[in-house]
């Protein structure tokens, strides 16, 4: 009998692998983080291609959530710092901080369905 799992919920657990692993071991934690969390999202979406689905997504979401809490975080030291040129400049860090997320995040993404990929076959 087949079963197929949830690929939105293998997205889930690797969204918050990923984001835990790269806030704890900022820099390799990320890379590190989005291939643990694809092998986990894969493993959870049990299937190659639900696998590779569910690490893509994962990969996707974190970067776009990373790159968010790296340009709030930014705005919020800003200010809380120096007042309202803080905020200014604090936003344009952060800007800076995101725009280099989202491009690792590419990557990032590319190794979490590669992970995923490889959940999902060992879930088969």
């Amino acid at each position: 009998m087949k079963t197929l799992g949830s690929i939105g919920l293998g997205a889930l657990v690797g969204f918050i692998i990923t984001v835990v692993l790269s806030v704890i071991y900022p820099g390799i934690g990320y890379i590190l983080g989005g291939f643990i969390g694809g092998i986990v999202a894969g493993l959870i979406a049990r299937g190659i291609m639900g696998g590779a689905m569910a690490g893509l997504l994962s990969g996707i979401f974190s970067s776009i959530g990373l790159a968010t809490l790296a340009f709030l975080g930014f705005i919020v030291a800003g200010g809380l710092t120096h007042g309202f040129l803080g905020v200014l400049f604090g936003g344009l860090a952060g800007l800076a901080l995101g725009i280099i997320i989202l491009i690792l995040g590419v990557l990032v993404s590319v190794i979490s369905a590669i992970g995923g990929f490889i959940g999902g076959a060992i879930a088969r």
